[in-house]
């Protein structure tokens, strides 16, 4: 097996583990559904109970699990909660993975 090459010295290494548990978080159909309704913009708990159709505990579980791996950040105002994506720049995973499924489909 060929090794990998050493990142540029610009550049640190990654934290495997970090970059894990994110596509760990990622793993979920509902959770990508939450992320995707979020690339247009904020949305309060309500709207994403909306729109998948689930609980809103359950909804809550998995924005929970999408804030706690840097993927989410929340705003209160009042009684409700906004939720919009932290790193706009993940948005490339969805657009690298449908280039991929496009070009050898399941």
């Amino acid at each position: 097996m060929a090794k990998l090459k050493s990142p540029p010295a610009s550049r640190p290494p990654h934290d495997f583990k970090v970059v894990a548990e994110v596509f760990k978080a990622l793993g979920n159909a509902n959770r990508l559904v939450i992320v995707d309704a979020l690339a247009d913009g904020e949305r309060c708990v309500a709207d994403l109970t909306a729109r998948l159709g689930l609980d809103i505990s359950t909804v809550s579980n998995h924005l929970s699990v999408l804030k706690s791996v840097g993927i989410l950040k929340d705003e209160r105002r009042g009684t409700q909660v906004f939720y919009t994506l932290k790193k706009p720049c993940l948005l490339n995973v969805f657009c690298c993975l449908e280039e991929f499924h496009a070009a050898d489909p399941i």
